[in-house]
């Protein structure tokens, strides 16, 4: 499991603003999945990837699908959809969502965690985090939910880091079904 959640974080790794009212995100609009049952605002459409990534010692594919979209080339918003064995345990969720957090941290030795924090989304375990890589910010929530993980991010450089279109992107997300 350590290493499906490594194989993950490596494939991620290939000064806050005033409030901003509801109208200002005007232009974000919703988007639904084509895998992964579920719905989020981004600033312009975003671009898709799938991959299959065959785990050979475990024997099956490990399928993810990657949506990014930029924002005024200030940062970069992304939710991928990492769909695992049907053998995943719920029970494991925490750890896995701390392997998943291990694997991001370990990729580069100037990763510094800010901070992270385990909650729930929707009946679901989760995970909060902020990371910082010299003068870049990555923050964002990983969910587990059932045999899915997905990862709902951001990626900016800090002085173009604005909370409120962080906490809009994230608080958007949500799973169907």
């Amino acid at each position: 499991m350590k290493k499906l959640f490594a194989v993950m974080a490596a494939v991620l790794l290939c000064g806050a603003a005033a409030p901003q009212s509801v109208e200002q995100f005007g232009s974000w609009r919703t988007f639904h999945s084509v895998t992964g049952k579920c719905t989020i605002a981004f600033p312009e459409q975003p671009e898709h990837v799938h991959q299959r990534l065959p785990m050979a010692e475990e024997g099956y594919d490990l399928n993810y699908d990657v949506y990014i979209a930029p924002h005024k080339q200030e940062a970069v918003y992304m939710v991928l959809i990492a769909q695992y064995p049907p053998f995943v345990s719920p029970e494991h969720s925490d750890k896995g969502l701390e392997s998943f957090l291990n694997g991001i941290l370990s990729q580069n030795p100037n990763n510094r965690l800010i901070f992270a924090d385990l909650t729930e989304v929707n009946g679901h375990k989760a995970l909060d985090f902020f990371i910082q890589t010299k003068g870049v910010y990555f923050k964002g929530r990983a969910v587990m939910a059932k045999n899915s993980l997905y990862l709902i991010a951001m990626e900016c450089e800090s002085h173009n880091y604005h909370e409120s279109h962080f906490t809009y992107f994230i608080n958007s997300f949500e799973l169907h079904g």
